[in-house]
This record gives C-alpha cells, sequence and structure tokens, in this order.
C-alpha cells in the first residue's frame, strides 16, 4: 500500500491514508508529504475519487462503509495494483512458491546499479533502497507477483520469473492441480513480444513453456544443464556463501560469488542472471551486484548473538520446503550445533503438510515449536503446535513445545554452547525473539 501511495503522489496525485498504528513506513510516507491518519478519517474519505483498501480491511470498516454512502469507486489492492502495471511498458513480475523477495531484491539491485531508474515494489525490507518500494521515472517497474488467491491473474507482465511451484496456499487452491492451473492462466498473460523466465530444474515449470505464445524463453537451473544459463563448480565458503562459474549456451559466462548462503540462492542467482541478461545488462555490474547484496529483510538476517557464543539468525520461511532450504544453508556454515525456533504458520498449511514439516524440522540438532500464528484464518482443524511435537517425536527426533516466548528464550540461553547456530523461523510474530535471545 505505501508503494502505490509513493508512485501515484510522484505522479502528481492528492494522496490520503489510514492505519491501525504508527510504523517507519508511515513516517517515511509523511516525509513525501502524504497524510496519513492513526485510526479512522471519514472527511479524507469524503474527498476522494477513489478508495484503495487492502485485504487485511474488512467490508463493515468505518472507512468503507462511508465510501460505499458516498458511491465512492473502491478498488481492492491487487486490482490497483494491476491497474498500475498497464502503465508502463516493462513491468517485471517474479513469481514462484518460494524465493520471490530474495530474488526481486537481486533484479532490483542490478537494475538500479545499471543506472534504469526502476520502479519497485518488493515484500520485504532492502536496505538498499530504504524500504519495500521505489519510485523510479523509467518505463520499467519490478513487482513481486503473489499467487495467493490468484492475484497475480490482475497484473499485465511484460516479463514473467517463475522460481518454483509447490504445494502451498491449499486453504484457498484445495489441490496442487489448481495451483499449476494458476500458473498456465498466469504465463498466458504474456504478449508476444514479452519474456519468460522458468527454473529449468522444476519439471513443473518446464512445462508452462507450452502454454505461452510470448517468442522469448529462458531457463535456468543446476541440475539441468541443457538449460540456457546452468551453474557449475559451487563451493562454499564457511559462512555458506556460495562461488561458481555461469554458463549460458553451454559457454563460459562468468563467475559468481554470492554474500547470502544456501544452494536455493544460487537459484534465485541464476534467474536473476538470466532476467538481467535479457534486458541488456552488462554481466560485470550483474556480477558486482549480486556480491554487495547481503539479503533481505528476514531472509537468513543475522541477528547478533547469545551471550557472545552462539549465532542468531531470522529467517522467513513458512513451508517445509523453505525450512528445508534453511537447514541446507546450514550445512553449508562451520559451527557446533543447530537450535530452530519454528512457529508455524496458518492451521490450514499446519494441517495438510504436517509430516512434511515434521521431517523438514527433524534435520536441526534442536527443535523447539511456539503456538501456531493464526494470520487469517481460525482454528477450524483441530490443529496445535504439540500435534506437529508429537509427529516431530514419532520420527525419532526430540522436540520441545514452548508456546511462551519468555520461557522458550530463556531455554535457549540456558541451553545453547559455544558455535551453535540459533534460527528464529516462520512468517509471524517469532522474529520478535531474535531481541530477546540476544539482550
Amino acid at each position: 500500500m505505501s508503494g502505490i501511495a509513493a508512485i501515484l503522489k510522484n505522479w502528481g496525485f492528492n494522496i490520503t491514508g489510514s492505519d491501525t498504528s504508527e510504523s517507519e513506513n508511515i513516517e517515511i510516507l509523511r516525509q513525501k508529504d502524504i497524510k496519513v491518519t492513526i485510526g479512522h478519517n471519514l472527511e479524507d474519505v469524503a474527498n476522494s475519487d477513489v478508495v484503495v483498501y487492502s485485504a487485511a480491511v474488512k467490508q463493515d470498516d468505518p472507512e468503507m462503509l462511508e465510501a460505499k454512502k458516498l458511491n465512492i469507486k473502491t478498488v481492492e489492492r491487487a486490482d490497483f495494483l494491476g491497474e498500475l502495471t498497464r502503465c508502463y511498458k516493462d513491468t517485471i513480475c517474479i513469481s514462484g512458491t518460494h524465493g520471490k523477495t530474495t530474488t526481486t531484491s537481486m533484479i532490483s539491485l542490478c537494475f538500479i546499479d545499471s543506472l534504469r531508474d526502476p520502479s519497485i515494489q518488493v515484500g520485504a525490507f532492502l536496505k538498499p533502497i530504504n524500504g519495500n518500494y521505489l519510485v523510479g521515472n523509467s518505463e520499467d517497474f519490478i513487482i513481486e507477483a503473489c499467487e495467493y488467491v490468484e492475484s497475480f491473474l490482475k497484473f499485465s507482465p511484460k516479463a514473467e520469473v517463475i522460481l518454483n511451484i509447490d504445494n502451498d496456499h491449499l486453504d484457498y487452491f484445495k489441490t496442487f492441480e489448481n495451483i499449476k492451473n494458476a500458473f498456465i492462466k498466469y504465463v498466458k498473460l504474456l504478449p508476444e513480444d514479452g519474456t519468460l523466465i522458468v527454473n529449468g530444474d522444476d519439471t513443473n515449470c518446464l512445462d508452462l513453456l507450452q502454454y505461452t505464445s510470448c517468442k522469448c524463453k529462458i531457463t535456468y537451473g543446476i541440475n539441468n544443464t541443457s538449460t540456457d544459463f546452468y551453474a557449475k563448480n559451487i563451493i562454499f565458503d564457511d559462512d555458506g556463501f556460495a562461488h561458481f562459474d555461469v554458463y549460458n549456451k553451454n559457454e563460459f559466462w562468468n563467475d559468481i560469488k554470492l554474500s547470502v548462503p544456501g544452494m536455493h540462492n544460487v537459484l534465485n542467482a541464476l534467474a536473476c542472471i538470466a532476467l538481467c541478461t535479457n534486458y541488456n545488462i552488462d554481466k560485470d555490474i550483474i556480477k558486482k551486484s549480486l556480491a554487495k547484496f547481503t539479503g533481505a529483510h528476514r531472509r537468513f538476517e543475522y541477528k547478533g548473538k547469545i551471550k557472545g557464543i552462539a549465532s542468531v539468525y531470522d529467517d522467513y520461511g513458512h513451508h517445509p520446503t523453505e525450512v528445508l532450504a534453511v537447514e541446507k544453508a546450514l550445512e553449508n556454515k562451520k559451527y557446533n550445533e543447530s537450535w530452530v525456533i519454528f512457529q508455524p504458520h496458518t492451521y490450514s498449511r499446519t494441517k495438510n503438510l504436517l509430516e512434511d514439516f515434521a521431517k523438514a524440522l527433524m534435520h536441526f540438532d534442536h527443535v523447539l515449536l511456539l503456538d501456531i500464528y493464526a494470520a487469517r484464518e481460525k482454528n477450524t482443524y483441530s490443529i496445535t503446535s504439540k500435534d506437529l511435537a508429537d509427529k516431530i517425536i514419532s520420527l525419532g527426533k526430540e522436540a520441545k513445545y514452548i508456546p511462551d516466548f519468555e520461557e522458550c528464550a530463556s531455554f535457549v540461553k540456558n541451553n545453547v554452547k559455544e558455535n551453535d547456530i540459533v534460527v528464529t523461523l516462520g512468517a509471524g510474530t517469532v522474529t520478535n525473539l531474535g531481541p530477546m535471545l540476544i539482550s
């Protein structure tokens, strides 16, 4: 919402807004001379031509009711963002079940460093742009495109990067087939002069190539060397950062050094390289941009140390595939023992993927579980984090269910040893544990 407001302000519109509480984003908007009210402001609604609202705003919200009473048009955020994508000649959409924020951030940095002056909407705070959006003055608009409730079908992309297709958001999609069908509809949005870039290690992504009429189709991979871009000679340093050679059409392209950990980020970097090369960004700029990228907020983000002996990282991962990616990233680091403090995200996801979560989490040396973060749901699924703990224990791994944050932090502080690594993991309030651990 803040990014939409800033873009419209830059275009000369008079923008007002409201929110439930103060935040850093709101302060940045006020610095741009955008009026934001904490609480409700019916007068500002009455003076508006259009009211744009996020999915968090209910239809019985006082400002929504006021707009309806006065016959003022209301537009949901995803629909309005779709309209914005049609205002740019080059809307670049990054989608997939995992890795969207990191890959969008990598691509954004390359475009900024090549002086293309893009507009950007990314799903986390990105240090180089001091926020989660940037308002540029070119025709390039780089955005995350989420598949949840098929919101990405409201966009008009010129280029699509599809990172992977996995079982998620089953509260909406119900089956994997429905997820795949949403992506099929998504690639059909591309124009003939558009570009589709897909992960060649993911067979479901490769299958999408047949459903688009766009002329430019690019693949990348690690295991699949029949792709247009692939990585070879991958090695990891003590921090788990990869150094690898990139080949394009079987010819050496460049060597790349990352400053984010894990094999999954090699794939994310290849997606970035494929897209940026197609946009004629110089390979040396891409190399330097990727080398200086240290990650987006809450993507294996280093938070500090517990008593000076154990390192704490925070990660947004809330799907079994993402849990495994974090664990794999840890394998490439040097440490003593690993700890995960996991907060499941939504009852439906926990219920549907219970065994997958258990199998992914049992790779950590120590597993601690917080209560499920409800997000948009009510617990109609008869599921708790204790069920997940019991499932892990049944697989032969010890797991502790500690719902109280203070108790959990105290337990970790009293039991970590020198050179241990602790990861707070999940898309909810688990991120608040990091400061408690290192205080």
